[in-house]
């Protein structure tokens, strides 16, 4: 059993070996063309810029940059289980060139990505190239004293690591050499990949960097949250103001009016009791809508998932609701993802064109809790963030819980508006 044992380890210690060394070799045949041509491209554009040619270029190569760093981060983590962090601004959809261009080249960690170019056609080449030549070279010493030295020195004395190689004694001597490489990089060769990884996360990881970008980003949410509260408040006052506080001022001059008509014309008093009570009904109904607009009652006592199905009940187009959800968000979460669904779902209705709509709102329990609410339509599509369609305005209100908004809406649809929240369910 012990030998069994003893067997299992070393075929499975041999193969993180081999399987090692040829990733630091798929490393090192990558890293180079990749790295320089990422590395001049960037350079080029950048000079490009004063003429207005870098302004487009920039931000499309600085994004391929991204998107290589990116692959490497998986790679770590997968391969060596290296976790690289990243930090990224977020950059507004519908900026213009020129703040796209400068907004990313002040991104520290698009700073980051250019500097780990250089640093991974240099440190980054060798040490990704070191697991490969431990696990490789070796075998060369093992064919020197089959006569491969005389072919590869031509006549002349051959240099293998520091044996001179020139005769048969001196072959087996290199071959010797090359098992104690060979013993040396059974050993260390999962390691040196794993130098490599960290090597990039080094360089690539914001380390204190995120605190300060996350700290950034919790600033510019919180006066996201306050600017809304303040405009919700100023909403509020506005509907009291035109809305119930007029109709109740003029149930108040109505009801003087009719004190005095009691006794002179009965019928006229009458008429204005029923006019009175219908604008008290019509009172009523605002004040409601306004408290609905503010917290519905049905989110506090049935939760998001009921919340979300009378909203759609009262669409007046067809609206499929799926909710998946084992539990409660707390109530500040839950009211943020109320109203971010219902302005997604009016600008569906009034812009989009389409004749039915799903809704689907699920939790994941992973990493903490993800809720992820997805609203779709096959409409017109167009649907982009920041021209006016409202959801900036959504994406603001999530991004004061961490969330985040994507749009998915090619011309002709359709148009799918995924959000995610990170929450825990009770």
């Amino acid at each position: 059993m012990t030998t069994n044992t003893d067997s299992g380890g070393f075929r499975a210690r041999a193969r993180e070996t081999v399987l090692a060394g040829v990733r630091g070799l798929v490393l090192a045949l990558v890293i180079l063309p990749v790295s320089v041509l990422c590395f001049v491209l960037v350079a080029v554009s950048v000079a490009l810029i004063p003429i207005g040619v870098g302004l487009v270029t920039t931000p499309w190569i600085l994004g391929g940059v991204r998107d290589v760093a990116d692959v490497r981060r998986r790679l770590a983590f997968e391969w060596c289980g290296v976790r690289i962090r990243s930090a990224y601004r977020a950059v507004p959809a519908d900026a213009n060139p020129w703040a796209r261009t400068f907004g990313m080249l002040g991104d520290p960690q698009v700073g980051r990505d250019v500097l780990w170019l250089c640093v991974d056609m240099t440190a980054g080449f060798v040490t990704a190239l070191l697991p490969a030549v431990l696990l490789f070279y070796p075998f060369e010493g093992f064919a020197l004293p089959t006569g491969l030295w005389r072919v590869l020195g031509e006549g002349e004395t051959y240099w293998y690591g520091f044996v001179p190689v020139s005769g048969r004694a001196t072959a087996f001597a290199a071959a010797a050499l090359g098992a104690v490489i060979l013993v040396a990089g059974f050993r260390y060769i999962p390691a040196l990949l794993t130098a490599h990884f960290r090597l990039t996360r080094a360089v690539l990881d914001p380390g204190k960097g995120e605190l300060v970008e996350r700290v950034r980003v919790l600033t510019e949410t919180r006066k996201d949250a306050v600017d809304t509260s303040a405009a919700e408040l100023r909403r509020i006052e506005r509907d009291l103001h035109d809305g119930a506080q007029a109709r109740l001022v003029a149930m108040g001059m109505d009801l003087g009016t009719i004190e005095m008509l009691l006794d002179k014309d009965p019928e006229k008093a009458r008429q204005l009791l029923a006019q009175t009570r219908r604008a008290s009904v019509e009172a009523l109904g605002e004040l409601r809508d306004l408290v609905r607009g503010i917290h519905p009652p049905v989110l506090a006592e049935r939760g998001l998932g009921d919340a979300v199905r009378a909203l759609a009940l009262r669409l007046p187009v067809p609206t499929e609701v799926s909710v998946e959800l084992p539990g409660r968000a707390d109530a500040p979460v839950e009211s943020a993802a109320y109203f971010a669904v219902s302005e997604v779902l009016t600008n569906a209705v009034k812009h989009s064109g389409a004749d039915r709509i799903w809704v689907d709102l699920h939790h994941v329990a992973e990493g903490g809790g993800m809720l992820r609410i997805s609203v779709t339509d096959h409409g017109r599509g167009g649907a982009v963030v920041g021209a006016g369609s409202g959801l900036a305005g959504v994406e603001r209100r999530l991004g004061t819980f961490d969330g985040v908004l994507a749009v998915s809406s090619p011309a002709g649809g359709p148009t799918m508006v995924t959000m995610e929240i990170p929450c825990a369910l009770s």
